[in-house]
């Protein structure tokens, strides 16, 4: 399988894309990114599939938010906390919250993580970005 770049200035999210706090995650991100330095792909997509069996997570459990970045991939809250540190306003201060013990984040990360289709709703397919941010989210032809 070819390769997709992810370079210094590019980081690439993987979220479950049938998932609405997930959805509203990816917008929340693009509409405090101004830089655009975020690319997005569901973990569902043949790139997000190819992206996890490439950085050897699991390709079959879909509950965890990816960030790659800088040729690493990043799960749970250390990705969800990456992400806060490079958007516009004051989210990066949420990044203090990486002084909390992984095992901790991670248990609460996981809680909501497993209600996520109770608590927020469930789509019966992935999200369809619109017009304006189409260019942010990875296709199988953005393999290079």
């Amino acid at each position: 399988m070819s390769e997709v770049s992810d370079t210094e200035t590019t980081a690439i999210v993987l979220f479950d894309g049938v998932c609405h706090l997930c959805s509203s995650s990816v917008n929340f991100i693009i509409r405090r990114d101004p830089r655009a330095r975020f690319k997005f792909a569901p973990l569902q997509s043949p790139i997000g599939q190819a992206l996890l069996h490439r950085h050897r997570l699991s390709t079959n459990t879909l509950d965890t938010f990816v960030l790659i970045e800088g040729g690493r991939a990043h799960t749970r809250s250390a990705a969800v906390l990456r992400v806060a540190r490079q958007l516009s306003g004051l989210w990066p201060v949420a990044y203090l919250a990486i002084m909390v013990p992984e095992p901790v984040r991670d248990a609460i990360y996981r809680i909501i993580a497993q209600n996520r289709y109770k608590w927020f709703g469930q789509r019966t397919e992935c999200m369809l970005p619109t017009p304006e941010v189409k260019g942010r989210f990875l296709q199988a032809e953005d393999a290079s």
